[in-house]
């Protein structure tokens, strides 16, 4: 049998895998209460989270040993982004880590430097463009108003843009760091490479970026749902708790399919992207768009079930609606994520 036979199969998680999905959880659930998330609500990043996580290894762990990082594997990385999603933690994990990969296979992070160092550790923060399709003028960045440094996609270079003041953060619905960058006001601009496997290798950051993205909504799911069904259990109506009506029950069990679903997608499409990339490259794309979808159901499901007090900003229900719908659209219409799927999948089949 071919040695990755079983393995394409098997997308369970390993007893290492647990661990790790139990050490991350433990560590948001004890440093990042919903009152941190209302706190950096108006600037979208919490400084002294992200120094206590970057302190974890989370940023180290996402980098080729070569880089100086831990070589941890894709699927563990989806695991962080799960944990991370449930507590909708304001940090730009997921932009940086993406990016710093990037930089790694462009072979723009010299282990060497101290600005290497910096950025493996997490005290420079990276960001890139994950909007599909996006190659010249502004654009609107998830991460830009707090990165030291930008990476985009200009033509058929991909370019580090730096700048002295950065870029003013942008109002928006998931409640990101988000900002408008112009290029062409960069206080520094630097080519980093050119051509088609320069692209390529862009592109990989942005299906990386879909993937822990879709892992994050993952979690996010799970946990606004959590959130619905104590609430249900705690609620009478007609001297009956509201969780045993079909009304309320029926779409819970519907968003625990969801999560099921959604995270075995997730960690199938982590393990074929890291080890038969060419075999399946719209599973991580697929997953991003199937739960894109459920994940803004399912977080309008648990504000109905909670009636009047859902829409609140005191219930926690109501921040996780907002960026169930708002943290997609950092990558971008959602509706290119789909037409990627479809070219990718069709690309497969000649």
């Amino acid at each position: 049998m071919d040695r990755y036979a079983l393995r394409r199969q098997d997308y369970s998680l390993s007893a290492d895998h647990t661990e790790l999905r139990g050490a991350y959880a433990k560590f948001f659930k004890a440093r990042c209460p919903i009152e941190v998330v209302r706190a950096a609500e108006a600037s979208g990043f919490d400084k002294n989270l992200w120094e206590q996580l970057c302190a974890t290894g989370a940023t180290t762990m996402a980098l080729p040993e070569a880089a100086g990082g831990d070589g941890a594997s894709l699927v563990d990385l989806t695991l962080v982004a799960e944990e991370l999603g449930r507590s909708l933690a304001p940090v730009p994990w997921i932009d940086h880590v993406c990016t710093a990969r990037l930089l790694a296979r462009l072979g723009a992070l010299d282990p060497a430097t101290e600005a290497t160092a910096d950025v493996v550790h997490g005290r420079a923060i990276v960001a890139f463009d994950a909007r599909i399709g996006a190659s010249s003028g502004g654009r609107l960045i998830g991460s830009g108003a707090i990165a030291d440094h930008l990476v985009i996609r200009d033509g058929d270079e991909i370019v580090r843009l730096s700048f002295d003041t950065r870029p003013a953060k942008v109002d928006n619905l998931g409640r990101l760091p988000m900002a408008w960058v112009d290029p062409a006001a960069a206080d520094r601009r630097e080519v980093l490479a050119t051509g088609p496997e320069a692209i390529a290798h862009y592109e990989l950051a942005q299906d990386e970026w879909r993937l822990l993205t879709a892992a994050a909504l993952v979690g996010l799911v799970e946990e606004t749902a959590r959130i619905a069904a104590e609430f249900a259990k705690t609620r009478y109506t007609m001297g009956v708790a509201i969780s045993t009506l079909q009304g309320i029950s029926h779409p819970l069990a519907n968003i625990a399919v969801v999560v099921q679903g959604a995270g075995a997608l997730v960690h199938r499409a982590a393990w074929f992207l890291d080890n038969e990339p060419g075999v399946q490259p719209g599973l991580a794309a697929a997953a991003f768009v199937y739960i894109t979808e459920e994940a803004a159901r399912a977080a309008t499901m648990a504000v109905h079930v909670q009636g009047g007090l859902g829409v609140t900003t005191e219930s926690a229900a109501s921040a996780y609606l907002l960026r169930a719908r708002g943290w997609p659209l950092a990558g971008g219409d959602p509706a290119a994520g789909a037409a990627r799927v479809a070219e990718l999948f069709a690309a497969a089949q000649g």
